[in-house]
């Protein structure tokens, strides 16, 4: 049975009215906003027959919770049941070069989450990869941040990340991990073929078990004062130079 939540903020709101406005049961929009966004928002909910309510913004407040920026919208959504449950169910669709991961390693912050997500739609990441445990899910502040990626890029959530990334391997994925401490950096590491990039926690980076199974460890090179980068902040500059590599080698020799 699908389970009903909710989705705030115009860009999460937007994203699943574009992408599959079928799975909204209502919006609830803040009665005195009635700026142009508000008005597109509007027109696209009517063309897309989604009823709509005209709340007091406490209403909206308490369903957002606290830490719930809302911007005065709020959907009620019925989740279906996402395409592919597997890492399995990736490697065998029909992908248009080879297979490329991002893999979580425990984040359990949703901004970061969410901005992960939002890159790796934006990078070609073909499933986002995490543990069920010790790490958070897809909730309504990590589809707000993701800016609508929560929709588009496949989430699989597992019971033992170890073994998936061994199933990984065994199915041909080089998985590397981003590492501090690694010798090898990013700029001299090759990125081609099925590529898993694993990335850890905030603060606490990979796990010892996680980094044991990596095929190879890679630190970011850095040239300031900082010694570390938020999670989300890395994944960004991994994935985009995992990218640029990849496109190089697409690119037909003249």
């Amino acid at each position: 049975m699908s389970d009903a939540r909710i989705l705030f903020g115009f860009h999460a709101v937007l994203s699943r009215l574009r992408q599959h406005s079928a799975s909204i049961q209502e919006i609830l929009i803040d009665r005195d906003r009635i700026d142009a966004r508000m008005k597109d928002l509007l027109s696209l909910a009517d063309g897309a027959g989604v009823r709509l309510m005209q709340v007091e913004r406490s209403r909206l407040d308490g369903m957002a919770g606290a830490n719930g920026r809302h911007q005065g919208v709020i959907a009620k959504v019925v989740d279906t049941p996402i395409p592919y449950k597997d890492i399995h169910d990736i490697l065998e669709s029909d992908l248009t070069e080879p297979p490329f991961f991002l893999v979580l390693d425990g984040v359990e912050d949703p901004h970061n989450l969410g901005a992960c997500l939002r890159v790796a739609d934006a990078m070609g990441v073909h499933a986002v990869i995490a543990p069920k445990d010790r790490a958070v899910g897809l909730n309504a502040t990590v589809r707000k941040v993701a800016c609508g990626a929560a929709e588009t890029v496949p989430f699989i959530a597992v019971t033992n990340l170890a073994r998936t990334l061994r199933d990984l391997k065994e199915a041909g994925v080089w998985i590397i991990g981003a590492a501090a401490e690694a010798e090898n950096d990013l700029f001299t590491t090759k990125f081609e073929g099925p590529v898993a990039l694993v990335l850890g926690a905030e603060g606490t980076g990979l796990r010892r078990m996680t980094a044991e199974t990596c095929d190879a460890l890679v630190s970011i090179p850095m040239f300031g004062s900082v010694e570390s980068l938020n999670v989300s902040v890395a994944s960004g500059i991994c994935l985009y130079e995992a990218r640029r590599q990849r496109n190089l080698l697409a690119i037909p020799a003249v």
